[in-house]
């Protein structure tokens, strides 16, 4: 039985002890869809052809995407690669980046869609299970990382980590933010602005904005029965984005490489539960 739901001041949802079950089902799916993937990023391999294995995944679980049209899109999941930070189309050209050409040109594109040795990607899958919302996103490498890449993924996945241990009743989003921001710039990593997590649970987005940067102390105050994702993106180089003429996907301003990893999280009576943790402990690529 679904717990009815209360609003606090802010016009954030809060849930009850008993939704987490529901979330849980969601946010496994959906981890569960990231951890079967994996082993189909490689090079050569196409984002559209990942993106129509998720999607089947998605259908053979009896779930539906949230994603698809959605505000008119069409995909299964959004797939970011190198320095696309977040809504990258699967199956559209590769944005190349300051590596393969000059900062000078104008948003050049790849020829197709396919992957190369060391580019790195984030995939983001959404699905809906019983009327529950599970989200979440994760990085990949097709080949071999760069070393760089594999620091800023690294830097990339703990910054998340130090968010989500933040969360507790009588902490504030500002303190979630302010651990990313804080832990992100001593590794010498800006912190996307434009971009942030948000509130879900019957609902794919909802109050509150869940931003990854702040001042401690800022922001509304944790309550238990709150649901929301936190999905730190970080770049290499500075933090402002420009979205492209498909009105998706957004890339770094200077071509610099990005990286971003999301969980679903609900506040507890004295803590967190994280809705898509990995069974496979895949959620994070693992170096060999």
């Amino acid at each position: 039985m679904i717990g009815k739901r209360r609003k606090t001041r802010d016009s954030i949802d809060l849930y009850s002890p008993e939704d987490h079950a529901g979330m849980h089902k969601a946010g496994a799916l959906a981890s569960q869809i990231l951890d079967d993937i994996a082993e189909h990023v490689f090079p050569g391999q196409t984002t559209k052809e990942l993106d129509r294995l998720i999607e089947a995944q998605v259908d053979a679980a009896g779930a539906t995407s949230a994603t698809i049209g959605y505000r008119g899109y069409e995909h299964a999941s959004c797939i970011s690669v190198n320095h696309v930070v977040c809504h990258g189309i699967p199956g559209s050209p590769i944005p190349k980046w300051n590596k393969e050409t000059s900062a000078r040109k104008e948003d050049p594109m790849r020829d197709d869609d396919k992957l190369r040795d060391g580019d790195i990607l984030n995939i983001d899958v959404t699905v809906v299970v019983d009327g529950w919302y599970g989200d979440t996103s994760r990085m990949y490498v097709a080949g071999k990382p760069k070393g760089f890449a594999k620091k800023l993924i690294q830097v990339t996945h703990d910054a998340l980590m130090f968010g989500i241990d933040a969360v507790k009743p009588g902490n504030t989003f500002g303190d979630i933010g302010n651990a990313i921001q804080t832990y992100a710039e001593r590794q010498r990593m800006s912190v996307v602005r434009d971009f942030c997590g948000h509130g879900l649970g019957r609902v794919f987005h909802s109050p509150p904005n869940v931003l990854h940067y702040g001042r401690a102390g800022s922001g509304p105050v944790l309550e238990e029965g709150m649901f929301f994702t936190i999905e730190p993106m970080l770049n290499m180089g500075r933090p402002e984005t420009k979205v492209l003429a498909d009105d998706w996907t957004a890339v770094t301003r200077d071509k610099s490489l990005s990286a971003q990893f999301e969980h679903s999280v609900g506040v507890t009576a004295d803590g967190v539960d994280i809705f898509t943790l990995s069974k496979g402990g895949l959620y994070h690529p693992t170096w060999k």
